[in-house]
């Protein structure tokens, strides 16, 4: 059978936890854009975050892709329509799909939203769970990224973050919500950590996770056999708008696995 070809974008290397689900779950041709220099998309206007994506879209699909893959949460929750309606391969977010699973595993019918600023500001996640019938809490972790880019994955430090914001998170629903919905790409590095601090009743859905499972259901049942940890049925190419050295020496922690076939490419504006 002919594999399908995956376009995976994000503004830098979180999305390789989506990559990584998605590997996991999906025999396929993989292609991976991370727009290093240009990120945090945070702190970018709607339209900006879209003029970028779309970019970056129409790069992927010069690769021949078959469906595209917004990795990123700011993209997805400021940009999904826009970036739909210029591509031309059927395209996910990571936004609707964590919602849905939070909304199959909460028996109380709230959640706790933990994202960036931007992803928060957007009340993406909040809008999506409310329409599934889920109250919802929203709580921005700033300093969770940076964390985690720099390898603090199981410090003291990370820990007393996260136990301040999930505290401060936890107090606004008044012990209701029992789910934690990991609404950014960088955060499933640190659900061990999580876990520790969190109530034992909540579960954690990680939204890179139910994105793969709605990928894989999109892409049907005919390459279920091919669902092994055989490498030979997937293959990886990166593309990165800054450093490659950078990136890779990123993606080993992100990914799990040592990244090769890196491009540095400029779409320029």
């Amino acid at each position: 059978m002919t594999l399908p070809r995956i376009g995976v974008f994000d503004s830098g290397v979180g999305g390789l936890t989506v990559l990584k689900a998605l590997a996991e779950q999906s025999p396929a041709h993989y292609f991976y854009f991370g727009d290093t220099a240009r990120l945090p998309y945070g702190t970018k206007s709607a339209e900006t975050v879209a003029r970028y994506a779309i970019g970056a879209a129409h790069f992927l699909e010069a690769q021949q892709i078959d469906l595209l893959m917004i990795a990123c949460n700011t993209a997805t929750a400021l940009a999904l329509p826009l970036i739909k309606q210029a591509a031309h391969v059927p395209v996910f977010g990571v936004v609707e799909p964590g919602a849905a699973m939070a909304a199959e595993v909460s028996k109380k019918r709230a959640a706790v939203v933990i994202a960036t600023e931007a992803t928060v500001s957007s009340h993406a996640y909040r809008d999506a769970l409310q329409r599934r019938g889920l109250a919802a809490y929203e709580k921005a972790c700033p300093l969770l990224v940076p964390l985690v880019e720099e390898g603090w994955i199981d410090h003291p430090v990370t820990e007393q973050v996260a136990r301040i914001y999930l505290d401060e998170a936890l107090a606004q629903g008044s012990g209701d919500a029992d789910v934690l919905l990991l609404g950014c790409t960088h955060y499933p590095l640190i659900t061990p950590l999580l876990r520790r601090i969190l109530p034992q009743n909540m579960e954690i859905v990680d939204s890179a996770a139910s994105t793969a499972r709605v990928v894989r259901e999109a892409l049907g049942e005919s390459n279920k056999d091919l669902t092994s940890t055989d490498g030979d049925h997937r293959s990886f190419r990166f593309y990165v708008t800054d450093s490659v050295d950078k990136f890779k020496r990123l993606a080993i922690r992100f990914l799990g696995r040592q990244v090769d076939h890196v491009e540095h490419v400029d779409l320029g504006g």
